[in-house]
């Protein structure tokens, strides 16, 4: 029996084609099919803007640089989550506060992230982990409160919702493209977000400070006139990869479909062992299932990743470590309660979660499951 990788980027004939005829167009840098990328992503999410760049990572930092922060300004994040979410806080020289997350959705404690906040606070970044939103109306309420900047880490939650509100619909929200993500352009990422004052700068920034882009310029008298007016970065994406994403985007609710399928299996076959429970999933949360993650209890979560690599199983965890034991944001974890993020990020376990994964393949990770 085939062994069960675990994130095979699902990508077909239909995609393949996109890229191709986008590459046979000649047009190779950003260009009309990003166009049509963001209008179709803005219009699923429900925000009236979208800028397609090069990574989720580029989006975060975007996010926080638009505004031009005081250096020291506070910005509150989860410890349990990938390394951008904090890399992009201290790349604009602010300082992470971590707040805890809860012990059965995973996602960010509403109450903990209230604690953090003092007079130097300017921003939340709120984790959507493995595909579940978190509480997007009571985030939105502790960010006005406290007239505090909403940062959707979507990267992981394309699809998913809350209370039948869109997941990234809510703040300034960020979406990852990488091949293990719901949809993928290989590599590539989505800003999607309210506020027209703030498009401009956002375009120039991801464009080493240029307001128009070269396709934009094309056919303009004295078209290589290019006067940078704030400085910027190049985090653009291609036109053929924007192509994939509108090809992808398109079939976005059977991936997602297939996906939850995928996860139902699963869920079945846990019920039946008392060593593990998976993400809980509330009656009025639609899971994207970028991934699919459970805790062991009682077990021990190296042994069962290994046990299930070893009937050919390809079973991860995220994320261990998390954060604040990660030698760049040691400093500011001191004084952070976060004895949920540890027991979690002690005991999660990943497994193989894709469209792209055969009913066989399921039932292997089932059987493997229950085997061990």
């Amino acid at each position: 029996m085939t062994n069960v990788p675990l994130a095979p980027p699902h990508i077909d004939d239909d995609d393949i084609t996109a890229v191709v005829d986008a590459i046979k167009g000649g047009w190779l840098a950003h260009g009309d099919m990003n166009k049509q990328f963001e209008q179709a992503f803005s219009d699923y999410i429900g925000q009236p803007h979208a800028v397609s760049l090069n990574s989720c990572t580029s989006a975060l930092d975007l996010a926080l640089e638009v505004f031009d922060f005081p250096a020291g300004s506070e910005v509150i994040i989860p410890s349990f989550t990938w390394v951008s979410t904090g890399n992009v806080v201290l790349m604009n020289n602010l300082v992470p506060r971590f707040a805890d997350i809860e012990p059965d959705t995973f996602n960010m404690s509403i109450e903990s992230a209230r604690a953090q906040i003092n007079e130097r606070t300017v921003a939340i970044i709120a984790v959507h982990f493995a595909g579940l939103p978190c509480d997007l109306q009571a985030l939105k309420t502790l960010a006005d409160d406290h007239n505090l900047i909403l940062i959707e880490d979507s990267a992981e939650c394309l699809g998913g919702s809350w209370n039948g509100v869109m997941a990234g619909s809510i703040g300034l929200s960020c979406f990852s493209f990488y091949p293990t993500k719901n949809i993928t352009t290989c590599e590539g990422g989505m800003l999607v977000f309210s506020d027209s004052d703030i498009e401009d700068r956002i375009r120039a920034l991801s464009a080493h400070g240029i307001s128009k882009s070269a396709k934009d310029r094309e056919g303009v008298k004295e078209a290589w006139h290019r006067s940078a007016s704030i400085v910027g970065k190049n985090y653009r994406m291609p036109n053929p990869l924007a192509a994939m994403g509108v090809s992808q985007l398109s079939k976005i609710d059977s991936l997602n479909a297939r996906r939850n399928e995928i996860a139902s299996s699963y869920k079945q076959a846990i019920s039946a062992l008392a060593w593990c429970r998976p993400q809980a999933l509330p009656d009025h949360a639609r899971h994207s299932y970028q991934m699919f993650t459970m805790l062991v209890d009682g077990r021990d979560k190296k042994e069962v990743i290994n046990g299930l690599n070893e009937l050919g199983v390809q079973a991860s965890s995220h994320f261990d470590p998390p954060l604040h034991y990660q030698k760049p944001f040691i400093p500011y974890a001191a004084d952070a309660d976060l004895a949920v993020t540890e027991m979690v990020s002690a005991n999660i376990v990943t497994l193989p979660m894709s469209p792209k994964l055969t009913d066989e393949q399921v039932d292997k990770v089932c059987q493997a499951l229950t085997s061990l």
